[in-house]
């Protein structure tokens, strides 16, 4: 159902409305039922409203439970009804396309369907680096599940390190780390299950982080080098010619890239912890 999550679908009305739905809903958890906290809102604020023309904004966060996205962008001052300036995301299509009458709405929503374990290069992924061409702004959750143990950010998956690659205009990165949301809504409530309803009187606590800059000439021109003698089992990825990059060079590409992602997240993770004590 690509064709619902375009601007122009009846006019543009069934994802405004949307937006205006799904957004008195994440205002109503965020700020109504619980408490929500946001260290460097402007930040985030600014580059979702008046980045440089044309640049991509990415965005990268953990991912504590089903409603981390839309209620992490309920909280008071960020444009959450505007369907314009809304992310886009990339969404499990097990959970949020099962049928017709979801997908529609998660497509209204700008949500991307990604089959987890289908890899970096699936259908999916070149939509995902259409609208980052066209200089939108992206969510992604790249430690690829929930999770909601008190824990280190797990190793990063390549697909985000690979749009911020093949990107014609390199985008913006923006880290976000946020707690609380696992206590709104449990993955094991009760029976094993969540609650049908979000849970109140919890605090989430959001941290938004600066931009990360990567110094991608030289990160190409290491991978490349390293990849020279680092022998791999292919399959089958482009080879990207505007930079001479093979699977291989890819592949020390991406890992160094989601590395350097990994550990501005885990220093951010930390930092949202002794702020909440």
């Amino acid at each position: 159902m690509e064709w619902a999550g375009k601007e122009k679908h009846m006019g543009g009305i069934p994802r405004k409305m949307a937006f205006m739905a799904v957004g008195a809903f994440a205002k109503a958890v965020a700020n109504l039922l619980n408490t929500t906290c946001v260290h460097n809102a402007d930040t985030l604020v600014r580059l979702v409203r008046s980045r440089p023309p044309g640049v991509p904004l990415i965005t990268v966060s953990n991912h504590m439970s089903t409603l981390d996205d839309p209620v992490m962008w309920g909280f008071a001052g960020f444009p959450t009804f505007d369907s314009n300036l809304a992310r886009w995301v990339l969404a499990a299509e097990d959970i949020c396309f099962k049928n017709p009458l979801l997908s529609y709405f998660f497509r209204l929503g700008k949500c991307i369907p990604i089959t987890r374990g289908a890899g970096i290069y699936q259908d999916p992924m070149n939509e995902a680096l259409e609208h980052l061409s066209n200089g939108a702004w992206l969510h992604t959750f790249p430690e690829g599940k929930v999770s909601q143990d008190d824990a280190p950010i797990r190793r990063l998956k390549w697909g985000t390190a690979s749009l911020i690659v093949r990107a014609p205009i390199t985008p913006i990165v923006l880290p976000i780390i946020h707690h609380g949301f696992e206590e709104v809504m449990p993955e094991n409530y009760w029976l094993g299950r969540r609650p049908l309803f979000p849970l109140c009187n919890k605090r989430i606590n959001i941290v938004v982080g600066e931009p990360i800059k990567f110094d991608l000439p030289k990160m190409r021109q290491m991978a490349i080098s390293m990849s020279r003698d680092s022998p791999i089992r292919t399959k089958g990825w482009p080879y990207i010619s505007q930079y001479g990059l093979d699977e291989a060079a890819q592949r020390c590409l991406y890992m160094a890239i989601s590395d350097q992602i990994q550990l501005v997240m885990e220093r951010l993770r930390c930092l949202g912890k002794r702020s909440v004590k």
